[in-house]
């Protein structure tokens, strides 16, 4: 599953924001045609047979701009559909528990301090997701961190760390030079009336070292 020729650099987390599933893959195909690397499904709401058929809907496009799948928290649907990866959080599985689950796929941690950083290097994570770099609607709950607390945790671990939360074209600039292999996204792309466009201008300004 892994892949080690894998780019970060535009992660695109998917939501509905109300819509259809159909307007949200049709979202989706744009943002893969303006240069989306990666993309993670998450679903708080859907149960677990939609889960899956969105997962399997997702997938098949996906597979067309050979792009990968990561599925966030359900390793059971990973594991179902044949995604790429999973992604989790510090309240999920433990990563060692989905490790043994799902071998050699791709597993990502959202992490927000050095010592989870480097706990999730221990325990077998192959990238980060670190945030919330800037205040987002789209997670309320999220304690943000500084722009010195995220090269410190970049600078604490050698696998991917992926900057996460409130990205936008304004502001992902600010992220150049701090170490980070990629930026997740969600609004900025997916609330966009040119899905495509929005993804080429966040990739142009994204600058990685």
């Amino acid at each position: 599953m892994k892949q080690d020729n894998l780019s970060y650099k535009m992660y695109l987390v998917t939501d509905l924001f109300g819509g259809t599933e159909e307007e949200l893959l049709g979202k989706v195909e744009k943002a893969l045609e303006g240069g989306v690397t990666l993309v993670q499904l998450r679903e708080k709401e859907a149960d677990g047979k939609e889960f899956y058929e969105r997962s399997l809907r997702l997938k098949k496009l996906l597979d067309r701009f050979h792009v990968p799948l990561i599925i966030n928290d359900r390793v059971d649907v990973a594991l179902a559909v044949g995604a790429s990866g999973v992604h989790v959080g510090q309240d999920d599985l433990p990563l060692k528990v989905v490790r043994s689950l799902v071998g050699d796929m791709i597993v990502g941690v959202s992490v927000r301090t050095v010592q989870e950083a480097q706990k999730a290097v221990e325990d077998g994570a192959d990238y980060i997701g670190v945030g919330s770099v800037f205040p987002t609607s789209t997670k309320l709950d999220a304690k943000g961190i500084t722009k010195e607390e995220l090269i410190e945790i970049t600078e604490s671990v050698r696998i991917p760390a992926v900057a996460i939360g409130g990205i936008t074209a304004e502001n992902i600039e600010k992220l150049n030079g701090t170490g980070i292999r990629g930026a997740a996204v969600v609004s900025a792309i997916l609330k966009s009336q040119d899905p495509k466009k929005a993804a080429e201008e966040l990739n142009e300004k994204l600058v990685l070292q």
